[in-house]
């Protein structure tokens, strides 16, 4: 008895142990709030390759299609048919078994696929397969367009958080100086209420980056397979610096190699190996049999060889060949359409990044320097004396706009950026 509870109780772990072991296999380890905490973006994409559930998805979807090939690829088993037969009026008899009044028979058939089905089957199942992993390689190319655009989402909310709280920290010291000034009679409380109108203002728009910041972090973190502790992400990357945008040939070989692209050639290819499989259906299989027939009586048991062909007096198999003609038909316009929606797609952030550049640039160089210098001015005119807190607060209300327009500048481009290197991604 206590041999058999040890049994059970080492089976029980091993069987724990399995499934802990299977368990790791199928999915990755939860990933830790530290190692999260300060993410660059090349971390990020290290726990995206390894955790993105949309990339794993498609990944099981590849390997289902080459298991296709296993089965495309296997010759037809054979059949083995055991029957026998007792005549009604002698029925079954006495004696042992030989001496038994009963017919037999045992037939092995095997199914000969001519016409090349078999090759063509295996090839059809191949350029699936291909066309899987070339999907699964343009579902990991858009998921990692949306982990660029998600973590410089972070960054711009982080920035704005930044901007704000210096803001509200600023109208705060306003506000205290303000009061100060009321107590000495060298300001109304008309004045005095309009600083603190800004200044709540400041502090809601820090509480709305804040909110904005905690999305953003929770998009990211499903992107890596971290969304139980996406609260405590921060992006520690700075924005892109400006790249050169190539010409439009070069453009076009790019284009041509896009997963995408890729991927529709590769079903044109299954589809014209599926016509041709429609095509060999008419090409007439055979099935080959032996059999060996005993015989109840004192006839001698026999050996004998049978074939079967299928006779086409009703149907040739047109269903299936205009089938597959019309398959093959909306898979060479699709690759026509894909090519198109790819160009397009190349276009549209060729644009975005052309226009998001000379629009960050004008921030960097012109405007926010622009902003800065006239606050300043008005906050020593403003300590003099020599300018009203309207003025002040107007001088202050436009740097404010300007900082939060340069980071939102800075992000658009950041994007604009990532959106052109995912349109171009070959991978």
């Amino acid at each position: 008895m206590n041999l058999l509870r040890h049994l059970i109780t080492i089976a029980t772990l091993l069987a724990s142990c399995a499934g802990s072991a299977h368990a790791q296999l199928i999915a990755p380890p939860a990933t830790s709030a530290s190692s999260i905490e300060r993410l660059t973006l090349q971390r990020a994409e290290a726990l995206f390759n390894e955790r993105n559930r949309e990339v794993r998805a498609a990944r099981r979807l590849a390997e289902g299609a080459e298991a296709d090939i296993i089965s495309a690829r296997a010759r037809p088993n054979p059949t083995l048919s055991v029957g026998s037969t007792v005549s009604p009026s002698t029925g079954i008899g006495s004696g042992n078994l030989r001496d038994k009044n009963i017919n037999a028979a045992v037939s092995l058939t095997q199914l000969f696929e001519r016409g090349g089905k078999r090759e063509l089957r295996t090839q059809a199942a191949e350029h699936t397969a291909a066309a899987a992993r070339s999907e699964e390689a343009d579902v990991a190319r858009q998921q990692r367009g949306a982990l660029y655009g998600a973590y410089y989402d972070l960054v711009l909310a982080q920035e704005k958080i930044r901007v704000t709280e210096d803001t509200a920290a600023l109208f705060g010291k306003t506000v205290d100086a303000a009061n100060l000034r009321l107590k000495a009679g060298d300001i109304s409380p008309t004045e005095l209420a309009r600083i603190s109108v800004d200044a709540l203002r400041a502090q809601n728009d820090a509480r709305a980056a804040r909110a904005e910041r905690d999305k953003a972090q929770l998009v990211l973190g499903y992107l890596i397979g971290g969304e139980q502790n996406a609260a405590h992400i921060v992006a520690v990357d700075t924005w892109p610096l400006d790249e050169p945008l190539p010409g439009m040939a070069a453009v076009e070989g790019i284009v041509g190699q896009r997963a995408d692209i890729q991927a529709a050639r590769s079903h044109l290819q299954a589809a014209e190996r599926q016509r041709e499989l429609a095509r060999a259906l008419r090409t007439r299989d055979v099935v080959a049999g032996v059999t060996y027939d005993r015989s109840a009586d004192f006839a001698p048991n026999a050996i004998g060889v049978t074939m079967s062909v299928p006779l086409f007096t009703s149907y040739y198999y047109q269903g299936e060949i205009r089938r597959a003609e019309v398959e093959l038909e909306a898979a060479e316009e699709n690759v026509e359409r894909v090519r198109a929606l790819a160009i397009a797609d190349v276009q549209r952030a060729m644009s975005e990044l052309a226009a998001a550049t000379e629009r960050v640039r004008r921030f960097r160089e012109v405007l926010l320097a622009a902003a800065e210098k006239a606050a300043n001015g008005a906050e020593f005119a403003y300590s003099r004396g020599a300018i009203g807190v309207m003025d002040l607060l107007d001088a202050r209300r436009q740097l404010y706009a300007t900082r939060l327009e340069s980071v939102a500048a800075q992000a658009d481009y950041a994007r604009a950026l990532a959106a052109w290197r995912t349109a171009t991604a070959t991978r």
